[in-house]
């Protein structure tokens, strides 16, 4: 028998190529609903087209990281678009970070350019020597944003570059593979330092496949997209996805649970990403239950445990959510609990995804355990990012000889394979979907005039999933209010970060060696003193 030997392929899997491809064969279809000005595939592929000549004249390349800052808007995609259509790297910035920690962010990427919405153009300037920024484009064609009255002369206002550049940019978009870095990603360390996750277009990729093989995603998909596009949820849970294979985009700056149940209506919205908080404040609008959604096929919720009693709610209505579990490391899904077990598996984050592998694992022996006993969730596949960005350290601590990265996350599998999340082998807490890392928040207070000793830990929370809980000792003679004490932080900390709640205890509990007492000080957070 003869055999036909096939030249090695090599797929180009980069997002910008796809709209380009989208744009060519759907160019009126809108691509992007946005206040501040929908878009056809052509328009996108244009303006994603021009930017990246403005990136590339200002000599970003292959390889080079190219910062956002900024809320939800079609800016956000352009400039993702354009960074992936030169080879660069996105590094998409939380707009909440206080000085410090977009210091620290803008600094470890190395990004030497940055497009900024005008609020934030004064975060920048005030950590702008600590980094390797050069360039500097200001979004000034989103009739969305506010008014900037003085902007430094070192911003470039974009509306008229991209006017001025070629009307159809020559250079296609430059193939990319499964190990080409696509996104870096921060997220915060157990000692509450940002790492970057490097974000493979394999990773972005693979995630997509998943997604597409166990929810009832489709080609023409309407997604809403209001969750945070800096987040790995936002961008990688169904937004990028459905742009890529021709479906509406409806984006939104800033969640508001009312215009969200119009929206869906409006739209006739077929999917979306949430937080547990958000579809919290949607159960409480008036007439929410009231309100046909016969579109809506794929509600996807993640970034916090979901309250067992919110999902029955929304079941009696029609709307069954769809737990998943997951990093951004993971890219994010491990896990997704199938649209027809939401009920009988309630509480469960489902099962490993078609292409990743996820067991769980004693933390002590690196052994797996049998089913119902607890202990850390490891995953492996595609989707899991290679590790983080010129941090080898982190890169070694978080991943074993067998490839699992290990996510810090306590849960068990049932009898059946499916996932239940019961704590975190860190101590972080998760509020409205956001991470929060006590240490950074008690060196944040530490030096607080007045204050003794001070430990931070999450408390169940209706509305956020956790908030975030001060446990305090004061001086004799001090006193302290919630108050002081968010506004002593704020300079420091995210707004997310700063503590709801306040305990003043006579000392803060700690054990023989001196170590806090996470135990008794989680009693003091739900119980009181």
């Amino acid at each position: 028998m003869s055999t036909v030997t096939h030249p090695t392929t090599t797929v180009n899997i980069n997002p910008a190529t796809a709209i380009s491809t989208l744009a060519g064969f759907q160019p009126d279809s809108t691509v992007i609903r946005y206040a501040g000005g929908d878009l056809t595939y052509s328009e996108l592929d244009l303006k994603t087209a021009r930017v990246a000549v403005l990136l590339a004249a200002r000599g970003v390349t292959t390889g080079d990281r190219v910062a956002y800052l900024g809320l939800n808007s079609s800016a956000y995609l352009v400039t993702m678009l354009a960074t992936f259509r030169l080879g660069a790297i996105f590094v998409p910035v939380n707009f909440r970070l206080a000085g410090p920690e977009l210091r620290a962010v803008l600094s470890s990427s190395g990004a030497s350019a940055i497009v900024c919405e005008p609020g934030h153009g004064a975060a920048v300037e005030a950590v702008r020597e600590y980094t390797k920024l050069r360039h500097f484009l200001l979004i000034d064609d989103d009739p969305q944003l506010p008014n900037e009255t003085e902007i430094p002369g070192y911003w470039e206002p974009w509306a008229r570059l991209i006017e001025a550049v070629e009307a159809t940019p020559a250079a296609s978009a430059i193939p990319r593979g499964f190990d080409d870095p696509a996104i870096l990603m921060f997220t915060s360390g157990t000692t509450g330092l940002p790492k970057g996750v490097v974000l493979t277009h394999g990773n972005i990729w693979w995630n997509a496949v998943n997604v597409d093989s166990r929810l009832d995603t489709r080609r023409g998909d309407i997604t809403h997209a209001v969750a945070p596009l800096f987040h790995i949820g936002g961008v990688n849970a169904l937004a990028l996805r459905t742009i890529v294979r021709g479906g509406t985009l409806i984006v939104r700056r800033s969640f508001d649970p009312a215009a969200f149940l119009r929206d869906l209506v409006s739209y006739q919205v077929n999917s979306f990403f949430a937080v547990p908080a958000m579809l919290a404040a949607l159960a409480r609008v008036p007439g929410c239950f009231e309100t046909e959604l016969p579109h809506l096929r794929t509600a996807v919720v993640a970034g916090a445990p979901v309250a067992p009693t919110l999902i029955q709610r929304f079941a009696r209505h029609g709307i069954l959510l769809q737990q998943a579990w997951g990093l951004t490391e993971t890219a994010p899904f491990a896990t997704h609990l199938p649209v027809e077990r939401t009920l009988d598996k309630l509480g469960s984050a489902g099962i490993a995804m078609p292409y990743t592998e996820v067991r769980v694992i004693d933390p002590n022996w690196n052994t797996q355990v049998a089913p119902g006993v607890p202990g850390e969730v490891v995953v492996r596949g595609p989707n899991v990012t290679p590790g983080y960005w010129n941090n080898p350290e982190a890169t070694v601590a978080a991943f074993d000889d067998a490839g699992w990265f290990h996510s810090g996350d306590i849960g068990y599998l049932d009898e059946d394979g499916y996932l239940f999340i019961v704590d975190r082998l860190k101590d972080m807490i998760i509020t409205g979907g956001e991470n929060v890392y006590p240490a950074e928040v008690e060196r944040a207070l530490a030096d607080l005039p007045g204050l003794v000793d001070v430990a931070v830990v999450g408390a169940p929370d209706e509305q956020w999933g956790e908030a975030v809980v001060a446990i305090a000792s004061l001086a004799d003679g001090a006193c302290l209010t919630l108050e002081d004490v968010r506004e002593y932080a704020t300079e420091k900390l995210a707004r997310y970060k700063l503590p709801r709640r306040l305990t003043l205890v006579p000392s803060v509990p700690r054990n023989a060696s001196g170590k806090l007492d996470k135990i008794a000080i989680r009693r003091l957070a739900t119980e009181g003193p």
